[in-house]
């Protein structure tokens, strides 16, 4: 459900029509109602292993996934629900993956932190911090070695920020003037850690300095600023200047994971922050207050994304899980293109 793009821009909206700001509410409002389902039926012991929820970091994949275009790639960390959503892949094949069945994107053998798309070009949540992001550069590698006109989104988190592999990948992606953007989701807290307690510097988008890769800081509770750092970062690897970073601060409201209690943080600043600085309560008083949505409008809106996430966990639940022959499927490639 990736937000549509328009020209004509709305009263009293900067530089966005009512149309891209609804259809950000409700990618947004899909991404949010369909964790809290997840974190449901984790609790229910439906969803087993490892969940990572994302909830509070909406606003980064929408913003991001307005600014791309068809056949641009993306490949992110075991925090991935939400990016499978935004670049449109089927909630019903997303639920039923996180609960182990056989209509899942891996049939139902990849769970929660493994899903790919072949057709929606997204290639994967990965469980190994920043083991993505040297994917990633070889996938914008393909596409300047082919000369397509695309870009590659490559999303790891501040804690991921401080492995050596990220290093190794800016080296070449900037040699290599390699047409990939790296995003890094900081929602502050790693997996349990304050930046402030793990990193020796609070500006993470100046890491590719050294390396001569331009960056930029971005407010990810923004929609709005995330759309239009992306604008500019995918018009800088489209022209063929090569890699960029954007730094997107955010915040997660539940723990690293279902496991995680989150002790580490006060309760108080988690309520100050969905009190204060909600992405999606964001949008939602722009529409309000610039006469674009009435209140009867959005809960319509939220009655229908409620509609289509109960579907999901209907379809997940009723899905068989997948057979005993299936262990040995998908182990080697049948063909290479």
């Amino acid at each position: 459900m990736a937000a549509r793009k328009t020209s004509a821009k709305a009263d009293s909206l900067p530089n966005v029509s009512a149309e891209d700001l609804t259809a950000y509410y409700r990618d947004m409002l899909l991404i949010r109602r369909f964790e809290e389902k997840a974190g449901q039926l984790y609790g229910m012991g439906l969803i087993g292993g490892f969940c990572h929820l994302y909830i509070g970091q909406e606003a980064v994949v929408v913003g991001l996934e307005a600014a791309a275009e068809e056949g641009d790639k993306r490949i992110t960390s075991y925090r991935d629900h939400g990016h499978m959503l935004a670049c449109g892949m089927d909630p019903n094949g997303v639920m039923a993956e996180l609960t182990g069945r056989e209509g899942g994107y891996s049939k139902g053998k990849g769970g929660s932190m493994h899903m790919f798309s072949k057709e929606k070009h997204f290639y994967g949540g990965h469980g190994i911090v920043g083991a993505q992001v040297p994917l990633g550069a070889g996938l914008a590698f393909a596409d300047k070695y082919k000369g397509t006109d695309r870009v590659t989104f490559t999303y790891f988190g501040d804690g991921a920020a401080n492995q050596g592999q990220v290093y190794e990948t800016f080296n070449m992606a900037a040699l290599w003037q390699l047409p990939v953007i790296f995003v890094i989701e900081n929602n502050q807290y790693a997996m349990g850690t304050a930046q402030r307690r793990s990193t020796s510097t609070p500006d993470l988008h100046t890491r590719g300095a050294a390396f001569g890769i331009p960056g930029e800081a971005v407010d990810g509770m923004d929609v709005l600023a995330v759309k239009a750092a992306g604008d500019k970062a995918v018009k800088h690897c489209r022209s063929g200047k090569g890699p960029y970073i954007l730094e997107i601060k955010t915040y997660r409201y539940r723990g690293h994971s279902m496991s995680d209690p989150a002790k580490y943080r006060t309760r108080e600043e988690v309520q100050k922050m969905r009190e204060e600085r909600d992405c999606i309560e964001h949008v939602r008083e722009m529409l309000l207050q610039g006469g674009h949505a009435t209140e009867e409008d959005l809960k319509s809106i939220d009655k229908e994304i409620k509609a289509v996430v109960n579907a999901s966990a209907d379809f997940a639940r009723e899905s068989p899980e997948p057979s005993l022959e299936e262990l040995w499927t998908d182990i080697y490639a049948e063909e290479t293109v």
